[in-house]
């Protein structure tokens, strides 16, 4: 089973926004120091879009797994103590990470959540999984209620 992440309106608009901002400073930059800089945020920055922006979420051959564009998440299913759906009031109190740069991914916290990594596109679609050792992430995809009723019946 495998469900498509979809960014929200405003990550799409936020990112390209950026993108545009860091692109004229860079042509407009008239020193070596300040295009150094300017290419390094963006090296830097789009180096972390592309290893931590999910595209997808799956289940197969016992994992849950969150496919970025550089890499997989990979969550034995027997180590999921409990997964759930989230309404969306309960999301974004971030930590370290991005906040709609090609999604929502990184540590956040929140008042019953507690700390989680987060991998998801839109704040509508997420839902819960801790692990038995205690981490936890919130997860976001297409159709989340069918990966999370997917794994529960497993």
């Amino acid at each position: 089973m495998k469900q498509k992440v979809r960014l929200s309106t405003y990550s799409i608009i936020l990112s390209g926004i950026i993108m545009i901002i860091l692109l004229c400073a860079l042509y407009v930059s008239n020193s070596v120091m300040s295009i150094s800089i300017i290419s390094a945020i963006i090296i830097i920055w789009c180096a972390l879009a592309l290893y931590y922006m999910p595209l997808s979420v799956s289940v197969c051959d016992g994992e849950l797994r969150v496919n970025c564009i550089i890499r997989t998440k990979r969550i034995p299913l027997r180590e999921i103590d409990s997964i759930e759906r989230l309404p969306a009031t309960m999301l974004n109190r971030r930590v370290f990470g991005s906040d709609g740069w090609f999604g929502y991914w990184g540590w956040y916290r929140d008042k019953s959540l507690g700390k989680y990594f987060a991998y998801y596109g839109n704040e509508t679609d997420c839902f819960s999984v801790r692990l038995n050792n205690g981490k936890q992430y919130v997860l976001g995809c297409d159709n989340p209620d069918a990966i999370v009723n997917y794994i529960k019946s497993e």
